[in-house]
């Protein structure tokens, strides 16, 4: 499993709030991710270009 971490404040959440990457899809060449929170409670679907911009990989659990 992927880990991410914010690089800034996005969408209420603040920098350094810790991600897993749950599900990863491309639907004819746009891909979209959901991340959960470390604590699994909350849930993020995001884009491609919003994860490069906004997160930083921190690699594999």
């Amino acid at each position: 499993m992927k880990k991410y971490k914010l690089k800034n404040k996005f969408k209420g959440y603040k920098k350094g709030t810790r991600f897993y990457v749950i599900v990863e899809s491309e639907f004819i060449g746009v891909k979209e991710y959901v991340l959960r929170t470390e604590d699994l409670s909350e849930r993020l679907s995001i884009s491609e270009s919003e994860l490069e911009k906004h997160f930083l990989f921190l690699g594999y659990k």
